[in-house]
């Protein structure tokens, strides 16, 4: 079982501002955006894949994922749903 209290505990560590629980039902899609600042998940259950251009970035269970500022991309959550950890420079920006 992942402690989400070390996930949220690391991302202080790593200077992020805004630390919160996400959780998306299986087949969310996340329409073309971007964002301004740092955004990094960690992947408490399920996963999800980020589309960048023609690059395809699956990130599953387990693993974190630090999303490009500025990069436009999309993202499709996985048949299993995902439940994040999320840290972000700014608030609300995601």
């Amino acid at each position: 079982m992942v402690d989400k209290n070390l996930l949220k505990q690391q991302l202080e560590k790593d200077g992020f501002k805004h630390i919160y629980e996400w959780k998306d039902e299986a087949g969310t899609n996340y329409p073309p955006h971007k964002h301004k600042d740092k955004v990094t998940l960690y992947i408490v259950d399920g996963g999800l894949t980020f589309y960048f251009d023609k690059q395809a970035v699956e990130v599953k269970k387990g693993e974190r994922f630090n999303v490009p500022p500025g990069k436009e991309h999309t993202a499709k959550v996985g048949p299993d749903g995902c439940f994040y950890v999320v840290g972000e420079m700014i608030e609300g920006d995601s």
